[in-house]
């Protein structure tokens, strides 16, 4: 007998949705850990700002000359990178629906939203990698104080503190667009607070810069090797739409034909 239900296939009618993230890379061993922030609710829209490379302005003996040559190569077809992207995105966080079920999220009914916010601002500050990392870190810097001091005295100093720098991030907005990014601006609204003052609801807007593999230098580490590939990968798939879009132009192009 039909009941007029449709048969259980393990479908359903909408498509899965992929949701956009920032992945963070420290590496307080040899193998990379990413630390991913999902978003919660992805933004409604995304801006994207390119602009093309331009010569720095060069001062020397002939004053004028050079800003007339520099203005000349800026006109021109010369550029040696690829343009400069940056995006813009608007970031919407809530902790109403895991406080529906508080055995399950211990943490958002502490904080609210006050880790999610603390994950997105710790993209901004110099790492040695990480929570784990530091830890780390501070066990063999004082495991190998200790040794040198037995062995040379009070007066042994070790230069033990690396140059510090903000993490690797990766921008992920699906399988078409992952690319190596560096947060540029930061600002949140916090919205809704528990009673210990943490937020339930926070607004955050978010500007990111794209890194290319020039950004990089000659530094080489797994993490770094992972953001070129991306990049690349990312680029590689921008030719291939544009390849793609060939097909549309001899559409359009057959169309206005007469016959």
């Amino acid at each position: 007998m039909d009941s007029g239900l449709m048969p259980d296939t393990g479908y359903t009618q909408s498509p899965k949705l992929l949701k956009g993230a920032l992945i963070q890379f420290s590496a307080p061993l040899l193998v990379p850990i990413p630390n991913v922030i999902v978003f919660q609710y992805n933004p409604e829209t995304l801006t994207r700002t390119l602009k093309p490379w331009a010569p720095p302005e060069r001062e020397g003996a002939n004053g004028a000359a050079d800003s007339e040559q520099a203005a000349s190569e800026a006109a021109g077809r010369k550029q040696p990178y690829d343009p400069q992207e940056e995006f813009t995105l608007a970031l919407e966080l809530d902790a109403a629906d895991a406080l529906e079920y508080p055995k399950s999220h211990p943490v958002a009914v502490i904080s609210g939203v006050a880790d999610r916010v603390s994950a997105l601002e710790m993209l901004l500050y110099p790492t040695n990698g990480g929570l784990l990392g530091n830890l780390l870190g501070s066990v063999l810097i004082s495991i190998g104080w200790g040794g040198i001091s037995a062995r040379a005295g009070a007066s042994a100093e070790v230069d033990v503190v690396p140059s510090p720098e903000v993490p690797v991030v990766l921008f992920f907005w699906g399988p078409g667009r992952i690319v190596p990014v560096r947060i540029t601006s930061f600002s949140v609204e916090e919205q809704a607070f528990s009673p210990l003052l943490y937020p339930l609801r926070a607004k955050a807007s978010v500007g990111m810069r794209v890194l290319p593999p020039a950004a990089f230098g000659d530094q080489e580490s797994a993490e770094v090797e992972i953001a070129k590939a991306a990049y690349q990968f990312t680029r590689g798939q921008k030719e291939v739409l544009a390849t793609a879009n060939l097909a549309n132009s001899v559409e359009s192009i057959v169309g206005m034909l007469p016959f």
